[in-house]
């Protein structure tokens, strides 16, 4: 006697802290093909990497409910498995046929809600037949229907419409939301760094495999500051300041022109600069490849974006929530400055950045941390000190 066959549900699994939606980039299994637990299923893009998801069951893969190319919320069905072994769902009455499956994406199932259109009547025009908005929209009575403004469409000799990825959707969502809701203040300071360049000269010629780049002794120098001063290694929970026993400190990477991902070097107060540097340039690497995990892009306490290698003097970067802080980079300058005795002197200025969180870090904090960052910078061998390697004084967990 042969077993019977059960119907589950594949939904979008959560892939990373933030998602609430991805992008079925392809499919690795055909409908009707045998599939194994822990056996690569299908590939998904996230608002952070690209990812493959493994199948969770042993069983026949069903029907595919989402299209390569097509973006689906976060827990929406992409697909059905038939599981052997299970008991099969009771069978209906004669009076009470079961309902079949209406196959739509996730914005028409939306918008047919809203607008009180039934989707089992729709004929749809996505892929395979798939129901998408347009036939929902297309469908509601004119009472319902949402009125649209009327504004210039461009036509294609004026230029071209640009979908938004899930990664810049999510990087748009996150931006406005910071604006929107954090109460932020920037400070600023020159620093000079013509010190911190030359040891970074010798320490490149005496170790050629570290490639210490001036972000890694940035980097190295906010780990020791941040360690000092946990206000700004903080994050707002909402009716309460999380203060974070753990210094990671998030480094921001242009991953094409259509994400900006934030890699952490966990622990980095416990690191030294070779090992920051490592950690930095390994991340870096998985971050433009889009290999990083959900876990290497989250975490982070803290963040620095360094603009300078694009010739950048100095910007405001924006927080990312729920962070307490993030420090902008600038690139350095060789300028004449006068020195104690009246002399002139040519030094290398770079402007940092403070841009914080008021309401978890006041204007006095913003400035000793800002202060502590230009000393360790224009006296780089305290950079070069072996990290901390017990608790770390003044901070309490989070």
């Amino acid at each position: 006697m042969s077993q019977a066959l059960a119907e589950r549900t594949i939904a979008m699994p959560r892939l990373s802290d933030a998602m609430e939606e991805a992008v079925i980039l392809v499919w690795l299994k055909g409908a009707g093909e045998a599939i194994a637990k822990g056996e690569p299923l299908v590939e998904i893009e996230t608002d952070k990497a690209t990812m493959v998801y493994e199948a969770e069951v042993d069983g026949v893969l069903g029907e595919l409910l989402a299209a390569a190319g097509e973006s689906v919320a976060l827990g929406a069905p992409i697909a059905t498995v038939m599981v052997a072994g299970e008991e099969p769902a009771p069978a209906r009455s004669p009076s009470a046929p079961q309902k079949q499956r209406v196959r739509a994406t996730p914005v028409a199932r939306r918008v047919a809600a809203d607008l009180g259109v039934e989707l089992a009547a729709l004929h749809g025009s996505g892929p395979a037949g798939r129901i998408v908005r347009r036939d929902v929209l297309a469908a509601a009575p004119a009472s319902t229907a949402p009125t649209v403004t009327a504004s210039p469409v461009p036509t294609p000799a004026d230029g071209e419409r640009v979908e938004l990825s899930a990664t810049q959707r999510t990087i748009a969502r996150r931006m406005v939301e910071s604006r929107r809701e954090i109460p932020d203040f920037t400070v600023s300071a020159e620093v000079n760094v013509t010190a911190a360049l030359a040891l970074r000269r010798e320490l490149n010629e005496a170790l050629p495999e570290a490639r210490i780049s001036v972000n890694d002794l940035v980097v190295r120098a906010a780990a020791i500051a941040l360690r000092e001063q946990p206000a700004l290694n903080s994050s707002w929970g909402g009716d309460h300041v999380v203060r974070h026993a753990g210094v990671h400190v998030g480094v921001a990477v242009a991953a094409g022109d259509d994400a900006l991902l934030v890699p952490t070097i966990f622990d980095a107060d416990r690191k030294s600069l070779p090992e920051i540097a490592a950690a930095t340039r390994a991340a870096g690497e998985r971050a433009r490849d889009r290999a990083s995990t959900p876990e290497e892009l989250g975490g982070a306490t803290f963040t620095v974006s360094n603009l300078g290698m694009f010739g950048v003097s100095g910007f405001e970067a924006v927080i990312n929530p729920p962070q307490a802080a993030i420090l902008a980079v600038g690139g350095s300058a060789r300028r004449p400055v006068f020195a104690a005795d009246g002399s002139v002197a040519a030094v290398e200025l770079m402007q940092l950045s403070l841009c914080s969180d008021h309401r978890l870090v006041y204007g006095a904090a913003a400035a000793r941390f800002l202060a502590r960052l230009r000393e360790l910078l224009e006296r780089p061998l305290l950079l070069t000190m072996p990290p901390c390697g017990g608790p770390t004084p003044g901070r309490a967990d989070g």
